[in-house]
């Protein structure tokens, strides 16, 4: 997400730092055009460091350990890493008069929704540490934001997907549906994994809401350019609707032309059967569309990149 969004920065005109320490990331997805400093975000003397160069007048927060079972298993790593640190960075900022700052959430502040398509002022019931570290550092930055008078945006996505021709989804280990059916479509798993088939859901498999990475980029550069005012505001980027697993591979299927094998699994625990957001108040205050999320369009775009990504590495 953070190269998308980086690539249109740049296209608009901004100059790009990139601070990534490089322990998930990918130095190759930074553009030629930003500046790419190898650096932790809670190093407090490294960040100075840059800030005493740069003249920084907004930052993009995108970094966080997020790998669902790891954050049940090990949560100690998340709250060091996407809180402490996370504090340790934004004490940094405020040293330096840096007061923009734009966040990457996620809905798993809420965990188990009331009602779908879900608003922001649900409530917030995390069902793993995951989910509370991006709940707990949305509440910090509530209070720097009413004590320090920053200008703070906080985006609670919803299954970021797609690609665009420079960025894909590379993780290792991967976990997210449409790159592990696409792997499984070109040949690189044996089947693809379903998790639970016994959902009260037209098919039995969960349904989810499916934002294209270009309409998530497309929000934060919206967020970027609203006046600066003391104070937070909370936006769930989602579509409003969503499909269901089997929905996927079908749709996979046809795209890339392979039949999918699949293994049928039990459910994983706190997978809730319908996650959709409501992007009515993004939609009404940023006038933000989804312009790329149909799902045809982000199943081909994922496809397209991972075709192009292995053909490279041939």
């Amino acid at each position: 997400m953070g190269s998308v969004c980086c690539r249109q920065l740049l296209k608009e005109g901004y100059e790009v730092v990139v601070l990534d320490d490089l322990s998930t990331g990918h130095a190759e997805a930074v553009p030629e055009k930003a500046t790419l400093h190898e650096l932790n975000y809670g190093d407090r003397t490294g960040v100075a460091a840059l800030l005493k160069k740069r003249n920084i007048d907004a930052v993009f927060h995108f970094a966080a350990k997020a790998l669902i079972p790891e954050s049940v298993a090990n949560p100690g790593t998340f709250f060091d890493t996407n809180v402490a640190s996370g504090i340790s960075f934004l004490e940094t900022l405020r040293q330096f008069g840096v007061d923009k700052f734009v966040f990457s959430s996620s809905a798993a502040v809420y965990g188990k929704p009331q009602h779908v398509p879900i608003d922001e002022d649900d409530a917030k019931n995390p069902v793993n540490s995951y989910g509370e570290t991006k709940l707990m550092f949305e509440r910090v930055l509530r209070w720097y934001a009413e004590a320090y008078g920053w200008s703070v945006v906080a985006f609670r996505y919803f299954n970021a997907s797609g690609a665009t021709e420079h960025s894909g989804e590379n993780h290792d280990p991967e976990t997210h549906i449409i790159p592990l059916l696409l792997q499984t479509a070109a040949g690189e798993r044996p089947y693809f994994e379903i998790y639970g088939e016994d959902y009260d859901t037209p098919d039995d498999t969960c349904i989810r809401d499916y934002v294209h990475v270009a309409d998530i980029a497309a929000a934060h550069l919206l967020a970027l350019k609203l006046p600066k005012t003391a104070g937070m505001k909370a936006y769930n980027i989602g579509c409003g609707s969503g499909h269901s697993v089997r929905e996927i591979i079908r749709t996979t299927e046809e795209i890339t032309g392979s039949r999918i094998p699949v293994k049928v699994s039990g459910r994983r625990p706190g997978d809730p059967a319908v996650l959709c957001a409501s992007p009515a108040k993004l939609q009404r205050e940023l006038q933000w569309q989804p312009l790329h999320s149909n799902l045809g369009e982000i199943i081909s775009s994922a496809w397209n990149w991972q075709r192009r990504k292995n053909i490279m590495a041939a």
